[in-house]
């Protein structure tokens, strides 16, 4: 008999988080996402998933369909062609929302990102805004990555932190939750970048709309099947993008200190 006390909770809602969907972008996965969709149902039933592709040449659309058609828990968002994993989730955020989600999840497809860390994000997510599935925080580890790969990854989100000002240790880091309030205080619509720089860039405006970024440790494993999107193209454009952001935001912090003189509201130490 249920109590006046207790509280009802729809099989579809993770505790104290609401309902979430798992937005996983595909372009040529045929070999990972039935594996990967099958690891989120099993650490997470709860949650929704929707597999963003953007018309695969290889089939994964076709893959994707078949397990919709399986599992109503999986939905399939059918793109026109390969427009950039920053188009994926931004579409994939707008989907939620549209929805009534109350988090939504980033995670690649290809077993990267361990849906069995996804209960400890998404434990995170009670208590904060965004939630940083981290490589580079005590307790974390990454397997199967070259030594080029750990300093690459390492000294451009050392980088990133510096240049931002920002205290997050992973800001390239792609396994995260987003509340739904977080991502409409930061302002999405002008956000143009891909790959590592996406990432970047919704750290940098998240910390600025003073949302609370936790992040949590997780086992970031390299794709076992397919090849990486990584290329010194994206890698290039994001360490532009740090540099060209950080000097803005000094430039606008040196406004804000010079006009708070100006007015009497702030002196130069």
């Amino acid at each position: 008999m249920i109590q006046a006390t207790d509280t009802i909770r729809r099989p579809d809602e993770v505790p104290g988080v609401g309902r979430v969907l798992v937005v996983i972008p595909t372009y040529n996965e045929a070999d990972n996402i039935a594996a990967i969709v099958g690891r989120v149902r099993r650490a997470v039933p709860a949650v929704q998933i929707l597999i963003a592709d953007d018309n695969s040449p290889d089939g994964t659309g076709a893959i994707a369909d078949a397990l919709a058609d399986g599992d109503a828990h999986v939905q399939v968002l059918h793109r026109r062609g390969k427009e950039g994993l920053g188009a994926a989730y931004l579409a994939g955020f707008g989907w939620a929302r549209e929805r009534g989600y109350q988090a939504v999840v980033e995670m690649d497809a290809d077993g990267s990102h361990a849906p069995e860390d996804l209960p400890a994000l998404l434990d995170a997510a009670r208590d904060a805004d965004v939630v940083i599935g981290s490589r580079w925080t005590r307790g974390a580890r990454v397997l199967n990555w070259p030594l080029r790969r750990l300093l690459l990854s390492r000294c451009g989100n050392l980088y990133a932190r510096l240049a931002l000002g920002m205290p997050v240790s992973d800001a390239t880091g792609g396994y995260r939750v987003y509340r739904i309030s977080a991502l409409d205080a930061i302002d999405l619509a002008s956000v143009t970048s891909q790959g590592y720089s996406f990432q970047v860039e919704l750290s940098r405006l998240a910390h600025r709309a003073g949302v609370r970024i936790v992040e949590v440790p997780i086992t970031f494993a390299e794709r076992e099947h397919g090849d990486s999107k990584m290329s010194p193209k994206i890698v290039a454009e994001a360490l532009w993008r740090i540099t060209a952001w950080g000097v803005r935001d000094r430039r606008q912090s040196v406004r804000r200190g010079l006009h708070g003189t100006a007015t009497g509201q702030a002196r130069w130490p």
